[in-house]
């Protein structure tokens, strides 16, 4: 089975956990932490055959690889990392952010990039839709079963 197409907003929020050091990567495995630290997802990948598995909500619920998935592959390698835009993000609060605008990623998004200078939008919107392609050429497949994400805030 197939990943499908994550919400752009994703990539941002892989980023984001990156630049505030809440991606831990042993092996073929990884725990990502949520913005509020409170929790953390796991996430499992394959890379002999492109399969990955995370326990976040968009993975789990909707079926989209979600922000830990991506945030592990950047990690890696993968997916494009870029420390100085990553670093835009830094210390965002995601859920909180996300929660303001009862999860229309949308409007999160446009008032994070609203934040930004024009060059630095600009930039982020480049990495991001550039990020997008490589998440649709690599056309990862689930690995393993689906597991309940992790309760709390």
């Amino acid at each position: 089975m197939k990943w499908k197409h994550p919400p752009i907003i994703k990539i941002y929020e892989a980023l984001g956990a990156i630049a505030d050091g809440r991606v831990e990567i042993s092996g073929n495995s990884g725990k990502v932490y949520s913005s509020s630290g409170n929790k953390f997802y796991k996430v499992s990948y394959d890379p002999r055959t492109l399969s990955i598995m995370a326990n976040d909500n968009g993975s789990y619920w909707k079926g989209y690889l979600g922000y830990p998935s991506i945030a592990f592959l950047m990690k890696e390698g993968i997916i494009s990392y870029d420390k100085t835009l990553a670093d835009l993000l830094k210390g965002m609060a995601w859920k909180d952010i996300n929660q303001k605008f009862a999860d229309d990623f949308e409007k999160t998004l446009n008032y994070i990039l609203s934040s930004k200078s024009d060059d630095e939008r600009t930039s982020l919107i480049a990495f991001a839709h550039n990020a997008e392609k490589e998440i649709a050429e690599l056309n990862l497949k689930h690995y393993g079963k689906r597991i309940m994400p992790p309760k709390g805030y």
